[in-house]
């Protein structure tokens, strides 16, 4: 349920209708933009009366949300989130560039790479210091050594981190020693990773899951929210269908539909979506076309010995020529890089 409220209504009247409603057991998370003054009710509004709420002369309606998720929904939130780490903005007019290895493999490694995408115009770093892998023979990751490697390149270059974390055991750790938190595909329904993160204030990357719905995405979005953390971006990265030629089904529909339903930002994953590097360049150019707010690429200086997805990585020169032409798209559509 949200409550609009007149023009020109004071804040001393919007505590004081804020007040009333919260006496009767729902949570109000008021939003004061330009043109709109509305109040969102949070939790059990069933033994709501709104003509009570109506009968208040600073009102001007009550309108029920039909949708599970309240804190991510754009009716409680009509101007688009925009997110900033460390001065870098994911959200609003200029698009986040995010590449990296998928693996930190060495110092060497990570550090050439991270200087690489920089100089190409990227401002996040990606790398996987543990890796959720479907084989439990496949190289897991550096893990906390990993997260080592990460941060002397962040010393070198100044590119905030973005890496994925497995565990609620390790938040203390990320919080420390991570920009962005990456919530993977595979832990997108970890309900009790999703409300420890909640408890943080470090922005979380959240992976759309393996064949989950745009709601149930949301939803998830929503179990962080509700522990007061609302730095999230979202990340569509291709879901499972029965199409076998690529890795997964890149849902670029998910862009416009996000934006509608949601004011979180929402970036796309060519890589992951369809597990092959010549891909990658296509589907990022779409991707900024339909409206996301950032790309996350792997790139790898050699993808045929990379430890880890070398398949879908791109050659820095390859992610150098890409991010070029990406600008003109950006500034085709009033956007920038």
């Amino acid at each position: 349920m949200i409550v609009i409220l007149k023009q020109g209504t004071t804040q001393k009247e919007i505590d004081n209708i804020t007040d009333a409603i919260e006496k009767k057991g729902v949570k109000v998370n008021p939003v004061i933009g330009k043109e709109l003054i509305i109040l969102g009710l949070v939790g059990d509004t069933s033994k709501i009366d709104h003509t009570q709420i109506e009968a208040n002369r600073n009102v001007e309606k009550v309108m029920h949300v039909a949708e599970p998720f309240k804190k991510a929904n754009r009716m409680f939130h009509p101007e688009p989130s925009i997110i900033d780490v460390n001065g870098n903005k994911i959200g609003g007019n200029k698009i986040a560039m995010i590449a990296g290895p998928c693996s930190v493999e060495s110092e060497e490694q990570i550090t050439s790479i991270a200087e690489d995408v920089k100089k190409s115009g990227a401002n996040f770093l990606r790398g996987g210091a543990f890796k959720p892998r479907t084989s439990p023979y496949a190289f897991q990751g550096l893990k906390y050594e990993g997260l080592e490697l990460l941060k002397k390149a962040k010393e070198k270059t100044g590119l905030p981190i973005v890496t994925e974390i497995m565990s609620p055991y390790d938040i203390d750790k990320f919080v420390e020693d991570v920009d962005v938190i990456q919530v993977g595909a595979r832990n997108m329904q970890n309900f009790d990773l999703l409300k420890e993160l909640g408890k943080t204030n470090k922005t979380i990357l959240l992976k759309r899951g393996l064949s989950a719905t745009i709601e149930e995405w949301l939803m998830s979005a929503e179990y962080i929210m509700a522990g007061g953390n609302e730095n999230i971006v979202l990340c569509e990265r291709g879901i499972r269908t029965f199409e076998t030629y690529t890795r997964n089904t890149l849902d670029l529909s998910a862009v416009p539909a996000i934006k509608k339903l949601s004011h979180l930002p929402i970036i796309i994953d060519p890589s992951h979506a369809t597990g092959k590097w010549w891909m990658v360049d296509p589907l990022a150019k779409a991707a900024i076309a339909i409206g996301a707010d950032g790309l996350i690429i792997e790139v790898h200086n050699d993808p045929a010995n990379a430890l880890c997805d070398g398949q879908q990585s791109i050659k820095p020169s390859v992610y150098n020529n890409l991010v070029t032409e990406l600008r003109l798209i950006a500034k085709a559509i009033g956007r920038e890089i």
